[in-house]
């Protein structure tokens, strides 16, 4: 036996994106008191700057606002009492297609092998018992996260650790009553174009395909108030509109799918280390 605690590593793009798939997951196991450990990869540099001043727009300084978000990732870090925070501090990349996609110390221009070798020290030092980043397409295809997915998978394999490892996903379901939604709140928003619906109906799985469904409702207020610590980026958090007990009442699911596991457990499970404890 250990007596080094049950470790969650979650392995994010930018500030802002822990609150918003893995909020409820961080607060609850860190309310159960395992270690909960959050890899920022980027910097955050290419969101909104103060006063709501767009990237490339006259006035928008990358450099203030990645000081501005790290305080905000900070403040949302203490909402959900994360043990560990950690900031491989690379430029974000911005959304596809913006020239700061091509920027030699962009996350995206990064080797895999150099990022991953720095994730993987942090994994020696930590040797979490789960980790959680996205799927292969980043869930939405944003190039910050697929550089996420891609170095976190590499970095597992510079070890010999043997985490039970999941990519976060959205049920199918869920993702169409959220269409359904950001139109109640936005009336005037036409309708997407043919091949942007197509691409909206691949994100996140069928229902039956995802194999861990944890309820984190009890912690929805943290999971929004850590959202809301992002007020920087406030324009461009949807779910904040909902207001809190709205939001409670949709976000109180994350969903999982389970891609390396040592345990053997069963599958649907409704808990991330289960078979663990």
């Amino acid at each position: 036996m250990t007596d080094r605690p049950l470790t969650l590593m979650a392995v994010h793009a930018h500030p802002d994106d822990e609150a918003t798939g893995t909020g409820g997951v961080l607060a609850q196991y860190a309310a159960e008191g395992i270690r909960t450990v959050l890899v920022t990869c980027t910097d955050g540099g290419c969101g909104d700057g103060p006063g709501g001043v767009k990237p490339g727009d006259p006035g928008h300084d990358p450099a203030t606002v990645a000081l501005m978000r790290r305080q905000e990732l900070e403040a949302s870090c203490a909402v959900l009492k994360v043990s560990d925070l950690e900031m491989l501090d690379y430029a974000d990349s911005g959304m596809t297609g913006w020239p700061s996609n091509d920027a030699p110390d962009s996350f995206w221009q990064t080797p895999v092998e150099e990022g991953a070798a720095r994730l993987a020290e942090l994994m020696r030092h930590y040797r979490p018992d789960v980790v959680v980043t996205y799927d292969e397409n980043g869930f939405y295809g944003h190039p910050d996260h697929i550089q996420a997915h891609r170095i976190t998978m590499a970095a597992l394999e510079m070890t010999a650790l043997t985490p039970k490892v999941y990519w976060t996903t959205m049920p199918r379901s869920m993702m169409q009553r959220f269409g359904e939604i950001v139109r109640e709140f936005h009336e005037d928003m036409p309708e997407p174009d043919p091949a942007e619906a197509a691409a909206m109906a691949k994100i996140g799985l069928p229902d039956d395909e995802i194999t861990t469904w944890v309820d984190t409702t009890a912690f929805s207020g943290q999971k929004f108030d850590a959202l809301a610590a992002h007020a920087s980026q406030g324009e461009n958090i949807f779910f904040l509109k909902m207001g809190k007990e709205r939001f409670g009442e949709l976000m109180g699911i994350e969903t999982f799918v389970r891609v390396q596991d040592a345990t053997g457990a069963a599958v649907p499970e409704n808990d991330l280390f289960a078979g663990l404890r």
